[in-house]
């Protein structure tokens, strides 16, 4: 049996008509003139159709490295989001709305939470601390909001010192009572 005989690419488009000889013959004089340079000098033909599109892969494997990195930033800020969330509905302390008004800062406006005497006493003292969540300001322990700031310290709006541990030793009103109904 014979075998069928292959055409090249260019003789198939000579024989559909799509190039002409004369072009066909151009561009082989042309390929022989290259590899016939490359053989004499030594010197490398840069072909800039493939030099422009290795440059454009390298540019898009660029942007793709980029998108990548932006997407796994987003997902960890969502996955520690989520996290300061779970810390923050496993360990809240509960607000009293007929309580003593607690005021604070945030974002240069006052604002207000209303808490039981003791968790005011508590913040205070730097015992607790307030976080935001979402548009919310919940109360919870001050280890609770050390564990919160080490993770995002933007989410802790407050969290005193703790005085009940600073003593000054020549304190000259050390001797004057404070009046236990003195609010601020």
């Amino acid at each position: 049996m014979k075998k069928p005989q292959t055409l090249s690419l260019q003789d198939q488009l000579l024989k559909s008509g799509l190039a002409s000889d004369a072009k066909a013959k151009q561009v082989k004089s042309e390929k022989r003139k290259q590899t016939k340079q490359q053989r004499n000098n030594g010197v490398e033909i840069v072909d800039e159709v493939k030099l422009s599109a290795e440059q454009a892969r390298q540019q898009q494997a660029e942007r793709d490295r980029e998108l990548n990195r932006l997407r796994k930033q987003a997902e960890e800020q969502k996955a520690l989001a989520a996290q300061i969330k779970q810390i923050v509905e496993l360990n809240r302390i509960a607000k009293d709305d007929n309580g003593i008004v607690y005021q604070f800062n945030d974002d240069n406006k006052v604002k207000a939470v209303y808490v039981a005497d003791k968790v005011r006493e508590a913040l205070i003292n730097g015992r607790a601390g307030i976080v935001k969540i979402d548009s919310g300001y919940e109360i919870v322990p001050a280890e609770i909001a050390r564990k919160i700031q080490d993770r995002d310290a933007a989410s802790v709006i407050v969290l005193n010192l703790h005085t009940q541990d600073v003593v000054v030793a020549d304190d000259p009103y050390a001797a004057y009572q404070i009046p236990d109904d003195l609010m601020w």
